[in-house]
């Protein structure tokens, strides 16, 4: 639907690892080529480009489709003639890295930008993406959204699809944190190479790999053990991922290359080394390289020292083992959400900025704008929140505590009679209260009064109600959207109603109890007619 409609699609699908999603953007490269365009596939790493190329080339081989890869993996010939092929429109879909990006890649008819985990490119890579695309569909893949996608989609700024359910037969990974240790080690790849699966171990510093590689050979005889890390020759880095998916070796030793994306269905234990090291989306990132198939996975946590770990570190430890069952990423992306901050929506920052104005805050002020811009009028950034209405009735308004005993539970009812905006909300809210606690004290019924005006002279532009025994002022903002001809009548009907100054109405008459003083802004506000909408701006194009 979305690739039909006249305006572009900017759609994020987040699906768990190894939910499938790939497998949605092939339908939608295939819908796009099909339609006469070109398709962009955007990857992180060379593996995951290079990978995505034999899928394509697999999945593409009955049709006339023409592939072509751009990563390092590639000589330079190739690339040119990738890229001249891109230009003149002979080459249908090309598949790479960073490169994809740079200045002198043209194409000739591009229609579907493809983005595989969206959470491995920088704002600025996006804003490149961007400039590639004014009418550009775009579908964006992620298992672990960052937070300002995430937020943006949770927003309504960007379409955001889940696919929450895992492929048949597909078991939850085990997931272990345990301390270093050779027995831990020997265990856990003994296990997996028993039953003929192969092991991934992961171990991140380059410079000491080589070391890994000797104590492990003396460690585990039985193992045939490849190394794959990112400062490898193209062709040798290559090979080895060949020979691994091929299982000429059962167990590879790699740094966080295989992070993303990497498909080995026959490969289902990981052990990581120093997994206190590694971010939430990154751990669980890593774990998803196994369990791909109906085999049960295991995933080993290896930390130098349970006891010593710093705070944020054993966190997102037990995050990741609670987060154990198929479909977690999309919790693991709001947890971070919640740890780091949404980011900004303009800028450059990926997380951080809200708290300074608190979440809530936040998202009010954010959909006030995007409601606005939807209904094609200028937000209003001065007053953003058109500013709630501020009503005194000179009388406590409160749940009292031998009423409502539960701090929690008031401050809840607070807080969802101060968001509400209409009379029925209120109401309801009403009905709730007096079905829990029983009859209303006056206190309280003098709560619900205050949030029942507020609601009722919002439209009418009141910006403060101040209703003393003796006299009530009733304040508006400039331009109300209210007829004059109303106040006049008003004012020449009753002796006791005055104006006093441009925006406010004075009614002099001494009324000591409270409903009387509620009923009589009520009929005050009743009195002025409708509400006049104002005329909607029209946005420049």
């Amino acid at each position: 639907q979305d690739m039909i409609s006249p305006q572009p699609m900017d759609r994020l699908v987040c699906g768990d690892v190894g939910f499938g999603k790939t497998e949605v953007a092939l339908r939608a490269a295939f819908v796009a080529v099909t339609g006469g365009k070109q398709v962009a596939f955007l990857a992180p790493t060379t593996l995951l480009a290079e990978q995505h190329y034999q899928t394509l080339v697999d999945r593409f081989a009955k049709w006339p489709v023409k592939v072509a890869e751009m990563s390092r993996f590639r000589s330079q010939k190739e690339i040119t003639a990738a890229m001249k092929g891109i230009s003149d429109g002979s080459v249908d879909i090309v598949v790479g890295t960073h490169k994809l990006l740079s200045e002198k890649t043209q194409f000739k008819n591009l229609g579907l930008l493809i983005i595989d985990e969206e959470h491995r490119f920088g704002v600025r890579h996006k804003e490149a993406m961007k400039q590639l695309r004014a009418e550009v569909d775009v579908l964006t893949l992620t298992a672990t959204p960052i937070p300002r996608t995430l937020g943006m989609a949770l927003e309504g700024l960007r379409d955001l699809s889940v696919i929450a359910t895992a492929p048949q037969r597909r078991l939850a990974i085990k997931t272990f944190v345990r301390n270093e240790g050779n027995g831990v080690i020997r265990e856990a790849v003994l296990r997996e190479l028993k039953r003929g699966g192969q092991v991934y171990f992961l171990h991140n510093e380059v410079e000491t790999m080589e070391n890994r590689r000797q104590a492990l050979e003396k460690l585990l005889p039985e193992a045939r053990i490849g190394m794959a890390h990112g400062q490898m020759p193209e062709r040798e880095l290559e090979r080895v991922m060949r020979d691994f998916v091929a299982q000429r070796y059962n167990l590879l030793l790699c740094s966080t290359i295989i992070e993303t994306g990497i498909d080995v269905p026959t490969a289902n234990t990981i052990v990581m080394s120093r997994a206190d090291k590694f971010g939430l989306a990154q751990l669980h990132q890593l774990r998803g390289r196994v369990g791909r198939s109906h085999h049960q996975a295991y995933a080993y946590l290896l930390v130098p020292e349970i006891e010593g770990l710093t705070k944020q570190a054993s966190q997102r430890l037990d995050a990741i083992q609670q987060m154990e069952e198929l479909g977690s990423g999309f919790y693991l992306a709001m947890h971070d959400l919640e740890i780091r901050g949404a980011g900004e929506v303009l800028g450059e920052n990926q997380s951080g900025n809200m708290l300074e104005v608190g979440f809530q805050l936040y998202n009010e002020m954010l959909s006030e704008a995007v409601k606005a811009l939807k209904a094609g009028r200028e937000p209003d950034l001065l007053s953003p929140l058109s500013v709630t209405t501020d009503i005194n009735l000179h009388a406590p308004a409160l749940l009292p505590n031998d009423y409502c005993g539960d701090v929690h539970l008031r401050l809840s009812f607070y807080k969802k009679l101060a968001t509400a905006k209409t009379t029925d909300q209120v109401d309801s809210l009403l009905e709730e209260i007096v079905d829990r606690f029983g009859k209303l004290p006056p206190q309280a019924q003098t709560l619900v009064d205050v949030h029942r005006l507020r609601v009722l002279s919002q439209p009418y532009g009141v910006v403060k109600v101040d209703a003393a025994p003796a006299v009530i002022n009733i304040s508006f903002r400039p331009n109300p959207p209210v007829e004059p001809m109303r106040i006049i009548e008003l004012i020449q009907k009753n002796r006791h109603i005055k104006l006093a100054g441009n925006e406010k109405l004075r009614i002099e008459r001494a009324l000591p109890e409270v409903k009387d003083r509620v009923q009589m802004v009520r009929d005050v506000l009743r009195a002025l007619g409708q509400p006049v909408k104002p005329a909607a701006s029209v946005l420049p194009a």
